[in-house]
């Protein structure tokens, strides 16, 4: 019998339709176009402005483009998970009325969290279910509503995100394609670096925690910038080495969009030419958990059967990692 592996067998995108540009941002914070591009090579972003939706909205409205993309029938679907670091509310789970939203009735759900990390982790979870035997079609979304916790107030934080999803759906391979190997880390002394300081069980909401805008994301931007350089660099190197790969083998880098000098600095480690990384952070920044899936829409017509893609990601807490799969079909 033939080992199953777990390959991403369709993938689907949603961002909303407010554009949120440089230009834009200055007329809001004392920031400048020359200044973002420059330091982190964003251009614009998008703003779910819908009033009374969330993060769910976004994976709702991604998961039902990979369904009519792929004409699946949701009630065949085993598992949804949501990777976020914005979920609709703190207890009940973004992933199950997701579910239930896009008519997957026989599948159970649940939220993976690891802040910008949220996607890789949770393609090693996915593909961990498919491998087991017992599920055949686990669909995977990344989405956030970074809106939702940024103060428009703080240049340091609010030119960077913005919202968006993007969903893959992966089923079982015996043609040795799909998920390869990965190697994942986390290292808790970062905490203190990125967070949001309310609104959990240490510091729970209150009219002080409101006041002074704990409930915002917070960050050490120049800490968490040299942490990612060498972290995302260090662990594709690693992957590629352990899997025995060149850069000549490598078709595609598929790294996290949190900014154009941590891309830059990552493939030159893997001595990648430019025209093997993927990026579109100029067009929508940092959506956090929707940066890789939003990667495979946007290029998903350049992507080949057997193509070898190295995923990578750097979040808070911290968390990084890298992931080697190998594409499975031509779209």
């Amino acid at each position: 019998m033939s080992k199953i592996t777990a390959a991403i067998t369709a993938v689907g995108a949603f961002v909303p339709e407010f554009v949120l540009s440089n230009k834009v941002l200055e007329t809001m914070v004392d920031t400048n176009d020359e200044w973002i591009t420059t330091r982190t090579g964003i251009k614009e972003r998008r703003i779910l402005k819908k009033e009374g939706e969330g993060t769910s909205y976004l994976a709702v409205k991604a998961a039902e483009n990979l369904i009519e993309k792929k004409q699946i029938d949701p009630k065949e679907i085993d598992l949804v998970i949501v990777a976020t670091a914005t979920p609709d509310m703190p207890v009940a789970s973004t992933a199950v009325y997701t579910a239930t939203k896009i008519g997957a009735t026989n599948a159970f759900a649940y939220d993976l969290q690891a802040a910008c990390s949220s996607f890789l982790y949770g393609l090693s979870t996915a593909s961990s279910y498919i491998e087991s035997g017992r599920y055949k079609k686990v669909l995977l979304i990344g989405a956030d509503k970074m809106s939702s916790i940024i103060d428009y107030t703080d240049r340091a934080t609010c030119i960077i995100f913005g919202d968006g999803a993007g969903a893959v759906l992966l089923e079982p391979n015996t043609e040795g394609l799909g998920f390869q190997d990965e190697y994942l880390r986390s290292d808790g002394s970062g905490r203190e670096f990125l967070k949001i300081e309310a609104g959990g069980s240490i510091l729970p909401p209150n009219e002080d925690t409101v006041k002074n805008k704990q409930h915002f994301v917070h960050q050490d931007g120049r800490t968490v910038f040299k942490f990612a350089v060498s972290n995302m660099a260090d662990v594709c190197e690693k992957i590629m080495q352990r899997n025995n790969l060149t850069h000549d083998d490598v078709s595609w880098l598929v790294p996290h969009q949190a900014n154009m000098r941590i891309i830059d600095a990552t493939a030159s480690r893997m001595n990648l030419e430019d025209s093997k990384v993927l990026k579109n952070i100029h067009r929508y920044g940092n959506t956090t958990s929707a940066t890789l899936p939003l990667l495979l829409s946007d290029f998903e017509d350049k992507l080949k059967k057997g193509d070898n893609l190295i995923f990578a990601a750097f979040g808070g807490g911290f968390t990084w990692g890298s992931i080697y799969l190998k594409w499975a079909y031509n779209s």
